[in-house]
């Protein structure tokens, strides 16, 4: 039984158990602020990520809005030059138009041709200015 008691340990003191109880607490708020200072570290390495974050979207939202200012632009100048283009269109028009007339005053009229074949030729002209223009109909 000498052993025995060799091996047991001894009960120990309250003023013992107090300072066991002191070094428990002590121990777990090292670890809480082990924790914390990860944490603290963690958040300061996401701060600094949102912060770029935050430069990137302001960077792209300008780019955005230039981009944005330059499509309003290119969307007026294309519909002016749509505008001048139909008007370019509809001047030739009606100066092809004008030459058509031009040529058909300068045939002799079918009605006062003796000639049945001078006759004939006249409409054939005819009837390909009337295709060319019917061409420009469709603009």
């Amino acid at each position: 039984m000498a052993v025995d008691e060799q091996n047991e340990l001894p009960e120990a003191t309250p003023r013992e158990a107090e300072l066991q109880r002191q070094l428990d607490g002590i121990q777990s708020q090292v670890t809480e602020l082990n924790r914390a200072r990860v944490e603290v570290t963690e958040n300061r390495e996401l701060s600094s990520e949102v912060q770029s974050l935050k430069e990137k979207l302001d960077k792209h939202s300008k780019q955005l809005e230039h981009s944005a200012e330059n499509l309003s632009l290119l969307e007026s100048e294309n519909l002016t030059l749509r505008d001048e283009n139909q008007a370019l269109n509809m001047a030739r028009y009606i100066v092809e138009l004008e030459q058509v007339e031009e040529r058909m005053y300068m045939w002799p009229h079918p009605l006062l041709s003796t000639n049945i074949r001078d006759h004939l030729y006249v409409q054939k002209k005819l009837m390909g200015f009337t295709k060319e223009c019917k061409g420009y109909m469709t603009l």
